[in-house]
């Protein structure tokens, strides 16, 4: 089971994040919105812990956003490989479990993932594999340094 935090609004589960979007839609009807995944880790190495955090962003184009975040943490040590396909994994789970119930509502929005990898650093090598997985779900794809869902908005929650 999902849960999000959002700042504005407290715990949320899936279905009230989606009511939450489309009521935030139907209020500023003329406004263009992105709807955004994106997930960030942070390894704790003293701890022997990683933690997670994926967030769900409302993009009002121009406007603001509103995002939702879910964090957990695990009690392993992952290489950098298998962090980044966990991180990309949550957002694909997350993206599917939205798009569902988007469409339970007669909604086809197109979702956008973004990923913490880049063509600077360690995960240069990384990019192809990664991109080409979410793009075979179905989704368009961010990578750093446009991939502010997760290099930005995730990668808050994972410091505390």
């Amino acid at each position: 089971m999902w849960t999000f935090i959002s700042p504005s609004r407290g715990a949320m589960t899936l279905d009230e994040i989606v009511q939450d979007c489309l009521a935030q839609v139907q209020a500023h009807p003329r406004d263009r919105f992105k709807l955004i995944i994106g997930t960030d880790s942070q390894a704790r190495p003293a701890t022997r812990q990683v933690v997670f955090v994926s967030a769900i962003i409302l993009h009002r184009v121009g406007k603001g956003a509103r995002y939702y975040i879910h964090r957990e943490q695990h009690h392993h040590i992952y290489s950098l490989r298998q962090r980044m396909f966990t991180e990309a994994s949550y957002s694909l789970q997350i993206a599917g479990l939205l798009v569902e119930k988007l469409h339970h509502h007669g909604i086809d929005w197109q979702i956008e993932v973004h990923v913490d990898v880049g063509d600077k650093g360690a995960t240069r090598q990384l990019i192809r594999e990664i991109v080409g997985w979410i793009e075979a779900n179905g989704y368009e794809v961010r990578t750093k340094p446009d991939a502010c869902g997760a290099s930005k908005v995730a990668d808050r929650y994972t410091k505390f």
